[in-house]
């Protein structure tokens, strides 16, 4: 049984989040999509960009930004939805990348290896005498910048576009600090903050998303030497289900509740922006 200061500190971070405990997928769909439209139109921006990346998190704003353009387009305004497959060479789950484009059947869709950039990125590094303690140290970082790279292109094409771009961070991800700062943790939107991983699967079936699609194993696949590893592997003891179960005010074992607030604890710096004389007490 949890403290009732364990409680306590559980009913913060939900508040923190904005988590709610349930949701109506259809009346939610709809809100967010209308979010979207209104910053477009407030920021007179003509297209919005994401990287699709073969999981529910990405279909799901895929198709939330591909219904806000033609929406938008129907209302008179002059708004595309701009897809980028962004793969580390071959991709291992590409025909899950591919199902996913073909479901969105976004405006416009590029496709933009990183596999040179990051493999540059990481030339120059050893070139310069920069020092890994280890392969898998090497490989953690490697993963970072190709998230990192992954967004680099995301900006690009949303400046030459005069664009929006979108990131597929949720509740779940936010909470477990599951996502790489100025990497996909960088985005002008979040339009699926606030959801549970359950929730955002409800908004997938919303959107009529295939199943294989909506219940695929969660995935970041940024480490060459685990390829494919599921995030709750990462986790370090939990899975999405205690988590949604976290989040939703649910009774959950102590050591679960340990596990969970650790993360969210020792990842606070990727919620904040950058520390500053103004803003820094300690």
């Amino acid at each position: 049984m949890l403290t009732l200061a364990q409680k306590q500190r559980q009913q913060d971070i939900i508040a923190e989040l904005g988590v709610k405990p349930q949701i109506d997928p259809a009346l939610e769909l709809e809100q967010r999509i209308q979010f979207i439209k209104n910053y477009v139109r407030r920021s007179r921006a003509r297209s919005l960009v994401i990287g699709i990346s073969g999981g529910v998190d990405s279909l799901v704003v895929g198709c939330m930004a591909q219904l806000a353009s033609e929406q938008l387009r129907m209302e008179g305004v002059d708004a595309s939805f701009i897809a980028l497959r962004l793969p580390y060479g071959i991709q291992a789950d590409a025909a899950d990348a591919a199902a996913a484009v073909r479901h969105i059947q976004p405006d416009v869709c590029l496709d933009l290896n990183i596999q040179a950039a990051t493999d540059a990125a990481m030339a120059t590094l050893q070139q310069a005498g920069q020092r890994f303690k280890s392969e898998s140290q090497l490989d953690f970082i490697k993963g970072n910048i190709k998230a990192r790279q992954r967004m680099i292109q995301c900006y690009a094409v949303a400046a030459a576009e005069a664009g929006l771009v979108l990131g597929s961070d949720h509740a779940a991800e936010i909470l477990m600090g599951f996502f790489t700062k100025y990497g996909d943790g960088a985005a002008d939107l979040m339009p699926l903050a606030g959801l549970t991983k359950t929730q955002v699967r409800q908004l997938a079936e919303q959107c009529d998303a295939p199943d294989a699609l909506i219940h695929k194993v969660p995935t970041a696949d940024l480490e060459s030497l685990s390829p494919l590893q599921p995030d709750e592997v990462a986790f370090g003891g939990v899975t999405y289900e205690e988590i949604d179960a976290f989040l939703t005010g649910q009774d959950i074992p102590v050591h679960t509740f340990e596990i969970i607030e650790r993360h969210y604890s020792s990842s606070a710096h990727k919620r904040l922006l950058p520390a500053s004389p103004l803003t820094t007490t300690f």
